[in-house]
């Protein structure tokens, strides 16, 4: 299963509040697809969930646009 947000226009801490929300709902496995157009949105999620069992993948799909999918370990 995946769960996709969006947080285009979002800025810093709430991406990163949304998806701490979500990544409590998914089970493992399962992944969260963030979508956002700030570059320290996307490094900042990279920063905080590296800490935690997660696999992040990050990639920039348009410029200016970032992907960003995290799967529960």
């Amino acid at each position: 299963m995946q769960v996709r947000i969006d947080c285009l226009g979002d800025m810093c801490p709430v991406p990163i509040i949304k998806a701490k929300k979500e990544l409590k709902q998914i089970n493992k496995g399962d992944s969260l697809l963030i979508v956002t157009d700030h570059s320290c949105v996307a490094r900042s999620l990279v920063e905080k969930l590296l800490r935690g069992d997660y696999e992040i993948d990050e990639n920039e799909v348009m410029n200016g646009i970032w992907e960003i999918t995290v799967t529960k370990k």
